[in-house]
């Protein structure tokens, strides 16, 4: 098996000498400005392309089939000028890096997206211990060898929807059963990005996927979004310990600064004395969305939303789980990052808004929660979408 680090070596190579080939001749850029022939590889034998979903009204959704991850997403701004409202970078060299720019910028998370706490569960009386890579707990999958560091197979199919598959082996990462997932993204006429989730396994298993966008609908992204209004449709959410691990309470966000049913800019509370606030240096919280009742989600209804009174641009969230997390961009600006170069610039500290459709952190080790088993014979389905308008 190839290591991560010739891996990447291999991948150097394989983008200079494609830069080569092109520098001669005209490069034809996204409306986003990305250039194609940088994400143009060979990776674990398969090959890594830029995909570009489009409609007629001004909306472009670039996407990587590594992780599937989303690199840009441009939608016009108040006054029609488009606008690339996702952070992330303009190369796949600095995706794969994960000794030095690691992220899930953009990603298709699975098989577990968010935290299991020590990176255990029990299913069936079969107690399963998975990659620790987030402390003691396990993150989004095992994190760098994850879904989201993987090659997906890609089939787009016409201008507007892409579909990607992976194929995650018994055992992978610790998850038990075989499981075939398809993750398929689609741009509608009403500039809507619309994400489902489906999967298969050969045995009992656990599954949770999401988006992991990273918002930052003023456009720029050298900037925190202070300023961007956040509603979220939710009367509870989830209080986590020093670790990010749900606690198990379900509490009221009345009177808290976790209460966003009536929007407001996300800087008037990112700063709270809040303990839940000052845990995470920010928000990074599960919220119990109301659209989610009696064991089922109401995707036709509005779950979350995000304003930037900057450029007008409006986007309201659907999803069928019962959960939303909100992060705040806690961790960029600090460590490592300002010595990151990204698409964009540098990014600060709460820069963006990430909003991830899911079941609850932790949940298959909260009983009383929605579950995530997956037993063979069943079909898993998950479904957000994100709407784009202008105010």
């Amino acid at each position: 098996m190839r290591t991560m680090k010739s891996m990447i070596c291999s991948l150097g190579i394989a983008v200079a000498m494609l830069s080569a080939c092109v520098s001669n001749s005209e490069q034809k850029l996204t409306l986003s400005g990305l250039d194609a022939a940088k994400f143009d590889t060979i990776l674990n034998e398969k090959p890594v392309k830029l995909y570009t979903l489009k409609n007629a009204n001004g909306m472009e959704v670039c996407i990587t089939n590594y992780g599937g991850r989303v690199v840009s997403l441009v939608v016009p701004d108040k006054d029609g000028n488009p606008t690339d409202v996702v952070l992330g970078f303009d190369n796949i060299a600095q995706y794969v890096d994960t000794l030095n720019s690691p992220t899930d910028y953009g990603s298709s998370v699975g098989r577990y997206a968010n935290r299991i706490k020590g990176g255990q569960f029990t299913l069936n009386d079969s107690t399963y211990q998975l990659k620790q890579n987030d402390g003691p707990n396990c993150l989004h999958g095992g994190g760098t060898t994850g879904w989201m560091n993987q090659v997906y197979d890609a089939e787009q199919i016409g201008d507007s929807i892409l579909k990607l598959t992976i194929v995650a082996e018994d055992g992978e990462n610790g998850f038990p059963g075989k499981v075939t997932a398809v993750t398929t993204y689609k741009v509608t006429a009403d500039n809507t990005l619309d994400i489902t989730w489906e999967a298969e396994t050969d045995k009992p298993t656990i599954i949770n996927q999401t988006n992991h966008n990273y918002y930052n609908l003023n456009g720029d992204f050298t900037k925190p979004g202070y300023d961007m209004v956040l509603y979220v449709n939710a009367d509870n959410f989830t209080p986590s310990d020093k670790l990010y691990i749900p606690t198990g309470e379900i509490k009221s966000v009345e009177g808290t600064p976790m209460d966003f049913r009536t929007a407001h800019a996300i800087g008037d509370s990112i700063k709270s004395e809040f303990d839940q606030i000052q845990n995470a240096g920010g928000y990074d919280h599960n919220w119990c969305l109301n659209t989610y009742k009696d064991g089922k989600g109401d995707d036709t209804q509005v779950c979350a939303s995000l304003y930037s009174p900057k450029t007008g641009i409006f986007m309201e969230m659907y999803t069928n789980e019962p959960g939303v997390q909100v992060y705040s961009g806690n961790f960029q600006g600090i460590g490592n990052e300002p010595n990151i170069k990204h698409k964009g610039g540098v990014y600060p500290q709460h820069v963006s808004i990430c909003l991830e459709s899911q079941k609850y952190p932790d949940s298959p080790n909260k009983k009383d929660w929605v579950q995530p088993t997956l037993n063979p014979g069943e079909k898993y389905y998950s479904h957000a979408a994100y709407k784009f308008s202008v105010k």
